[in-house]
């Protein structure tokens, strides 16, 4: 007997794993964005601090798009 679960019931669960990491993922780019701008106005941070914040940002931009695909069906048009 076979306990595995139906492919549609695995394909839903990892649908939701990667909606929550995506989720994860979009609130650590806004926290990163927050940061930047602190930053920027106060006038306190150094040229490489910031540009290491903004290579973050940018790497968690491609992860967001790349988990965005994933999810999103491809349409044959």
């Amino acid at each position: 007997m076979n306990a595995e679960p139906p492919r549609h019931e695995h394909r839903m669960q990892t649908d939701e794993v990667l909606r929550i990491k995506l989720q994860m993922l979009r609130r650590e780019h806004a926290d990163l964005d927050e940061s930047v701008r602190a930053l920027q106005e106060g006038g306190r941070a150094d040229m490489l601090t910031l540009q290491r914040l903004k290579r973050k940002k940018l790497m968690l931009k491609d992860a967001i798009a790349r988990l965005e695909d994933q999810l999103t069906p491809d349409i044959i048009a």
